[in-house]
């Protein structure tokens, strides 16, 4: 599903790029949107792109991968409590290197770069660049114990 507002300025997709089923690419007026060559989307990827994003040529994006290259704007004051503001944003690039994979419901957010050779594990949140050659993974513990017999 493409969803392109009316005034785009900029979708530049590669050849051998290909998505599996329920992708979603939202690209807005005065955003770029960049997909190298030989990028693959597995099922349910979404895209939302208000500024600026680049995926690298070579790079596979599993399942539920969701890339944000923005925030909206919110106020604050004791008096009026929270306020967001649903048609205001803060917004930073989104840069993804060559040769990435990454996992299962992986989520990007704005104003991070991911760079050239890296491995993100499923279901991590990044909220800050990962330099290249890297491996990240999420690092809950899990723990299993025994049922008691009688509760």
């Amino acid at each position: 599903y493409f969803n392109l507002m009316e005034g785009f300025e900029s979708l530049h997709i590669e050849r051998g790029v290909s998505f599996r089923r329920y992708c979603h690419l939202m690209l807005s007026p005065g955003a770029t949107l960049v997909i190298r060559s030989n990028v693959f989307f597995n099922n349910k990827c979404s895209i939302n792109c208000l500024h600026s994003i680049e995926i690298g040529e070579n790079t596979l994006l599993g399942e539920g991968v969701r890339l944000y290259d923005h925030n909206h704007k919110y106020s604050f004051s004791p008096e009026q409590g929270l306020k967001v503001k649903t048609d205001s944003f803060r917004k930073d690039a989104i840069r993804i290197g060559k040769n990435c994979w990454i996992g299962s419901n992986v989520t990007i957010l704005k104003g991070v770069e991911v760079g050239d050779n890296v491995i993100i594990g499923a279901n991590c949140l990044i909220h800050r660049s990962v330099p290249a050659n890297s491996v990240v993974k999420h690092s809950e513990e899990l723990i299993i114990t025994p049922i008691d017999k009688e509760d």
